[in-house]
């Protein structure tokens, strides 16, 4: 769609909210508004001078408005990709910093000063601060020329010519002028990566909650039952048989101490979710094909990570061309803004995916605390305090104290509610790998570079948080996998359970080996499929986690690869749809259940299920039925943990359908029994009220005929923008969030459009892009994301690619300069801005 119809279209829309956005922003009208949007917008074409440059850089976008970088330096070339990402993206950018930073309060007030004390407390830019000079010199030469890049851009904007955001911003903080990017802050991102991928640490929480509540350790085992490796393999196989039993908690929380957990993990929750929230819904699904399966003879890599739907999305597709000097190199794929390099994608020689590996890393620490002191081993040891200043929009500031432990800082501190809670001498200290500096930057440059199986390795090597796992094809043919990450080795227990801080005998005593991590070349069967499963089986003689995600995806992903490669050569449209594949793997499980226990009122909609393939496309009445049912059926069997804000209730993920799974074979599990009433449910009756309760709610908000109810009225996503899409005010979301849209997919399913059961069935974790990489031909590759490239409400690539990537199509995802040429609609040269005349 051209640039003026979209113009026109959005600009009708505008003039029915002037009066709203009169009042509320005090804009004079809508022509100022529309004069806002317009100046932000930024040059695509024509030539721009650039401090710095040593030479031109040509930067070409297609439609799409992905550009693609040429330069002759690697300083010029990451120069220049500051420059880009700021035109798109510096708002984001801007936000994130002040986010790893922990000064949001500078932007937004003082709302936010709870969010920075947790931040300010935890110390991801202190952290990055101290990486600055671990990383190699080539890493910090890559890092300056890319803040450089992004000053130059600043320097000859004005703050309401660098983004739509910064005017109405200006509206309730006058005073806030933009600051000169530092290289430091793109090394916190990868904090906040880490902190949004962090594993098991809400798990952990909840477990001690649950046990401080009453519970029993054995009923909270049965809400955690192991990993069914029987029916869904590993990644990889391996190891030795060790045969160790689950850790049991060391430390019963008291009420209080319960308490105490709770409201942490509530503070954590209010924290903002730059990429997902650390639960079980954020993951991924990467699988590579070898080329003896496939129909070009050549490796097909495959990878779609899970994270918090946003608006702009959180991914930046980009290609990066220097074929130049001793760094030189040839990549293209998707990177963060404020970041240099490719994050995921390829170069002329390889192709890498991500999911997350989701080791334990987080361990929680209950500390005896008196005073400014806290006890380990009979001993007191001073705390180590620092003052950390806050400052608020429009002036004013807030000082407070981070007190740390041996473990690490103590988040009971970091709010007033928390230190109330906390009055009885325990307090609760934070163990995180991401709290020790380290060179995950060097691996992404290195990553980037690598031409080999040895060269990825060595880069994997070095990416130590967060904890993912790698999967590898090159053009030579060969397709791998490498679990790289610190991952921690316990002296006692296994970060199931919050540790006593005052016995050392629990304190990490150092990281596992990275040459004892599991790893695969050129596996027999053909393929590496990884699905945020368990990554090796308990044969392995080392401890990862016990909190897997259940391998409901994973298996799919397995059964559909070796499926199609029976059935002849996998093609690359195969993959795209695997990739968009909406099977529910637990239906086949529960639907026969149903089908014997609808009570009358569910006779008609119960019969939806008959011959049901169990896939969920948006225009389902039979997913629609399913999902109200496995809502109600959730919320019945587990009151006692609680529905919408109060409590852990079910959320729905595949660790539930495995905790049902097990119920439904024990007829009179306690867990049947309705605790809010005074008569003694049985499964039968559970099952029948679920139904009964799912028709209710479905004439109610759908229709009375269960024909016609859809899965996609219920299952919504409202792309939302991280800052003013969630102000309250309808014009500035509108002005900043995409349209509510109903989608296919669900939780645990290979499209996974995630939901949570004990909130209702808006979308909260989504496939953030899908890439599909051709080994025999990089340019015939493909490739989508949430919305679009562009970070500008109402620029044309704001959020094109959206209804491409909800009906699980892609676009070429072009590598050779000729392909490349001939789709530029736009073209900005880069001139050295200190070029001698004539």
């Amino acid at each position: 769609m051209s640039r003026s119809r979209v113009w026109l279209r959005r600009t009708r829309k505008i003039s029915l909210w002037t009066l709203a956005v009169v009042i509320v922003l005090g804009l004079v009208g809508a022509g100022t508004l529309v004069w806002s949007i317009r100046r932000a917008l930024p040059q695509l074409d024509g030539t721009i001078a650039l401090p710095g440059l040593s030479a031109d850089v040509r930067v070409q976008r297609d439609a799409q408005g992905i550009p693609q970088i040429y330069a002759t330096t690697t300083a010029d070339l990451y120069r220049a990709q500051g420059y880009v990402h700021a035109q798109d993206r510096f708002w984001e950018m801007d936000f994130r910093r002040h986010v790893t930073g922990g000064r949001l309060a500078e932007l937004f007030g003082e709302s936010q000063l709870e969010t920075d004390a947790y931040l300010r407390t935890m110390g991801w830019r202190r952290v990055a601060e101290q990486e600055w000079d671990l990383i190699s010199a080539d890493s910090r030469a890559n890092l300056t020329a890319y803040a450089e890049g992004v000053n130059a851009y600043l320097a000859g904007h004005s703050a309401g010519q660098i983004s739509l955001e910064y005017t109405l911003l200006n509206l309730q903080n006058s005073g806030y002028e933009i600051e000169q990017w530092d290289p430091i802050d793109s090394l916190a991102w990868l904090k906040a990566m880490a902190w949004d991928l962090r594993g098991n640490m809400e798990t952990e929480i909840r477990r001690a909650a649950l046990l401080a509540e009453g519970l029993s350790v054995e009923q909270i085992e049965q809400l955690y039952p192991a990993y069914p490796y029987d029916r869904n393999v590993p990644i990889v196989s391996g190891g030795e048989t060790t045969g160790t039993p689950p850790a049991q908690p060391a430390v019963k929380p008291t009420s209080a101490q319960g308490d105490l957990l709770r409201e942490l993990a509530d503070g954590l929750d209010r924290m903002p979710q730059l990429m997902g929230d650390g639960g079980p819904g954020i993951g991924s699904n990467s699988w590579v094909i070898s080329g003896d399966l496939t129909a070009t003879g050549k490796p097909i890599l495959a990878n779609d990570p899970h994270l918090s739907p946003s608006q702009p999305g959180i991914w930046y597709q980009i290609g990066l061309h220097c074929a130049c000097d001793a760094q030189s190199q040839d990549v293209a794929g998707f990177s963060f803004s404020g970041v240099p390099g490719v994050v995921i994608g390829h170069n002329a020689r390889i192709a890498w995916g991500f999911t997350n590996l989701d080791p334990d890393v987080t361990d929680l620490y209950y500390e005896k605390v008196t005073g400014d002191q806290y006890e380990v081993n009979g001993q007191l040891k001073p705390l180590t305090t620092q003052q950390e200043v806050l400052k608020i929009a429009g002036g004013g500031q807030k000082t407070i104290t981070v007190r740390s432990t041996g473990h690490g800082p103590l988040l009971s501190d970091a709010s007033d509610d928390l230190k109330k809670l906390s009055k009885d001498g325990y307090a609760v200290a934070l163990r995180w790998t991401a709290l020790d500096p380290g060179r995950t930057a060097d691996a992404l440059f290195a990553l980037n570079k690598a031409g080999n199986w040895t060269e990825f390795r060595a880069a994997a090597a070095l990416f130590e948080v967060p904890a993912q796992n790698m999967v590898y094809a090159d053009v030579d043919g060969n397709i791998g996998y490498q679990s790289p990450g610190r991952i921690p080795v316990r002296g006692k227990g296994d970060g199931r359970w919050p540790a006593p801080g005052w016995d050392s005998a629990y304190d990490w005593t150092g990281y596992l080996p990275f040459a004892e991590l599991p790893t695969v070349l050129n596996p027999k069967q053909g393929y590496v499929a990884t699905a945020n499963q368990a990554v090796i089986g308990p044969q392995y003689e080392h401890f990862l986690t016990s909190d897997w995600s259940y391998g409901y995806r994973s298996q799919r992903i397995n059964d559909m690869i070796q499926a199609t490669a029976k059935a002849g050569k996998i093609t690359l449209d195969d993959v795209q749809k695997m990739q968009f594949d909406n099977r529910n793997g637990f239906a086949p499980t529960l639907v026969p259940w149903l089908a014997r226990t609808a009570p009358d009122a569910a006779k008609q909609a119960v019969r939806l299920l008959d011959g049901w393939d169990y896939q969920q496309p948006e225009d389902s009445a039979a997913a629609a039925y399913y999902n109200a049912v496995w809502r109600n059926l959730l919320r019945l069997v587990f009151d006692e943990l609680g529905y919408g804000e109060d409590g852990y209730p079910a959320d729905g993920g595949d660790r539930w359908f495995e905790v049902v799974r097990h119920l439904l074979d024990q007829p009179d599990a306690a867990w049947w029994d309705v605790k809010s009433t005074a008569e003694h449910e049985t499964r039968e009756q559970i099952l029948a009220q679920a139904q009964a309760d799912a028709v209710a709610e479905l004439t109610k908000d759908q229709d009375k005929d269960p024909k016609k109810w859809r899965w996609g009225a219920m299952h919504t996503l409202t792309a939302t923008h991280a800052t003013f899409g969630t102000s309250g005010i309808g014009p500035i979301e509108w002005l900043f969030n995409h349209e509510k849209t109903g989608v296919s997919g669900g939780d645990s399913i290979v499209n996974a459009a995630g939901w949570t059961a004990g909130e209702g069935y808006e979308v909260d974790a989504v496939p953030s892009m899908r890439m599909i990489v051709n080994m025999s031909n990089l340019d015939d590759s493909r490739w989508i994301q949430l919305t679009g490239n562009s970070g500008h409400a109402f620029a044309t690539t704001y959020d094109d690619q959206y209804e491409r990537w909800r009906t699980g199509q892609t676009l070429p995802f072009r590598f050779a300069r000729a392909s490349i040429d001939a789709a530029t609609e736009h073209t900005l040269t880069l001139t050295p801005q200190d070029r001698p005349k004539g």
